[in-house]
């Protein structure tokens, strides 16, 4: 049974940091694309970072320089390193895995996360 369990998520102060951490099971991690998405009240979900089954990561240009994805494929785990945190990345960050980057694109495929809200106060 296909399952991401998110956790981390809390309430910082802007400039603080944050890593978040997303537990895959029942699925082939290894071979698979993982990404976190964000969901803003009243916005569309933006993809925030990927990272792909080889190793090689993309950011979107407002978290480039401040937050690093990483996995750990021993434990089917992913991470999401966040620096220097603005009250403009509050939002709940989603876990999500694909086999290709256009399943992780894509809205209805791929597995999705419940999320963890990630809360930044000025």
């Amino acid at each position: 049974q296909e399952r991401l369990v998110e956790s981390g998520g809390g309430l910082v102060q802007a400039g603080q940091s944050l890593t978040l951490s997303c537990k895959v099971s029942g699925i082939d991690f290894n071979r698979n694309a993982m990404a976190w998405f964000r969901q803003v009240p009243g916005k569309q979900r933006e993809l925030v970072a990927v990272i792909r089954s080889s190793g090689g990561s993309s950011y979107a240009d407002s978290v480039k320089g401040r937050f690093t994805i990483s996995r750990d494929n021993a434990l089917d785990m992913v991470y999401l390193q966040m620096n220097s945190l603005t009250p403009e990345d509050t939002g709940v960050y989603i876990c999500k895995t694909g086999h290709t980057l256009a399943s992780v694109y894509s809205p209805t495929m791929g597995y999705w996360g419940q999320g963890t809200q990630v809360t930044v106060s000025s």
